[in-house]
C-alpha cells in the first residue's frame, strides 16, 4: 500500500467514525422520543437496548463505503449497502411481531412458506439476494461462462457474508468485533478503500454495542456484512472468491445445527476476545 493510499484510508475511515458518532447521537435522540419506541428490546441479559443502533452503522457505513469504493463499484456498493439496512431493519421490526415469533433461521422461513405466511426475514433474504444479484450485474468483470461463474460468486459473497454477520449479533459487541476485524484484514488493495469507512463507522458504533445501549440488529449487522461480502468479491483470484464463499456456506449451515456462542464460549483465545470490553452478566 503506498503512502498516499494509506492516507486516504486513514481519512475514509475517520470519516467514517465522525458519520457513525452523528448517526448515533441521531439514534440516540429518536430512541428517547415516541418515534423510538418501536426500535426498543430487552437483550440477552434483560437491559433494555434500541435496535437503532443498526441504521445508524448502516447509514454511516453505506455513505463512507460509496466514498472509498474504486471507480466501477460505487453504485454496487450503495445498492447493497442501503437495501440490506432497509430489508434488515423491516426484519427488526416486522419480526418483533407475535406471529412471527416462530419463523426463525432457514427452517422457520420455509415452515412459514409451507403456511402459505412469508416471513419478515424471507423478505429481507428475497431483498440482499435481489441487491446481491443486482451487484453481480453493476460490477461484472466480463462476457460468458467466466461471468456467470463471477456473478454466482458475487451474489454468493454479498448475501452469505451478510446473513453470516448478522448471525453473530447475539451478544454485544459480537458482530462489529466481527465486521471491524475482516475490514481490517482485507484494506489492502485497489478495492480496500471500500471498508476504510465502515471500518471507522463500526469503531464509532462499538461502544454503545457494547456498552448495551444500543444493537445492530439485522440493518447495521446486514448491512455491514453486506459490504464486506463486496469487498470480498473483489478478490482477484476466483479460487480464492469460490473458496470464501465455501468457507462462509459451511459456517452458515452449521449455525443450523451448532450454538455459534457455545463453541466462542468453549474456545480460548475467541472466549476472551468475545468477551473484551463487555459488561459483567
Amino acid at each position: 500500500m503506498t503512502r498516499p493510499s494509506a492516507r486516504r484510508r486513514a481519512a475514509l475511515a475517520l470519516a467514517g467514525a465522525l458519520a457513525g458518532r452523528a448517526a448515533l447521537a441521531a439514534a440516540a435522540a429518536a430512541t428517547a422520543s415516541e418515534a423510538g419506541a418501536p426500535w426498543r428490546r430487552t437483550n440477552y441479559a434483560g437491559r433494555p437496548v434500541s435496535l437503532l443502533g443498526g441504521p445508524a452503522l448502516a447509514t454511516a457505513a453505506t455513505a463512507t463505503a460509496v466514498l472509498g469504493a474504486p471507480p466501477g463499484t460505487r453504485a454496487a456498493t450503495a445498492v447493497v449497502g442501503a437495501v440490506s439496512g432497509l430489508v434488515g431493519g423491516y426484519d427488526d421490526l416486522a419480526g418483533a411481531r407475535p406471529e412471527q415469533a416462530r419463523d426463525k433461521g432457514l427452517a422457520g422461513h420455509l415452515r412459514a412458506l409451507r403456511e402459505g405466511r412469508v416471513s419478515a426475514g424471507a423478505v429481507k433474504v428475497a431483498g440482499i439476494g435481489a441487491a446481491a444479484a443486482v451487484a453481480a450485474l453493476l460490477t461484472r468483470r466480463e462476457h460468458g461462462a467466466g461471468a456467470l461463474a463471477d456473478g454466482v460468486l458475487t451474489t454468493g459473497l454479498v448475501a452469505g457474508t451478510a446473513n453470516l454477520l448478522n448471525l453473530l449479533d447475539l451478544r454485544p459487541g459480537r458482530a462489529a468485533k466481527a465486521g471491524a476485524l475482516a475490514a481490517v484484514v482485507t484494506l489492502g488493495g485497489p478495492s480496500g478503500g471500500l471498508v476504510a469507512g465502515p471500518l471507522g463507522a463500526t469503531a464509532a458504533v462499538l461502544p454503545a454495542d457494547l456498552g448495551e445501549r444500543v444493537m445492530l440488529g439485522d440493518s447495521g449487522a446486514n448491512a455491514l456484512g453486506a459490504l464486506l461480502g463486496l469487498r470480498l468479491a473483489a478478490a482477484p483470484s476466483r479460487a480464492a472468491r469460490a473458496g470464501l464463499l465455501a468457507g462462509i456456506a459451511a459456517l452458515t449451515l452449521a449455525s443450523e445445527k451448532v450454538s455459534f456462542t457455545t463453541v466462542i464460549e468453549a474456545t480460548p483465545g475467541l472466549r476472551e476476545l468475545d468477551r473484551l470490553g463487555r459488561r459483567s452478566s
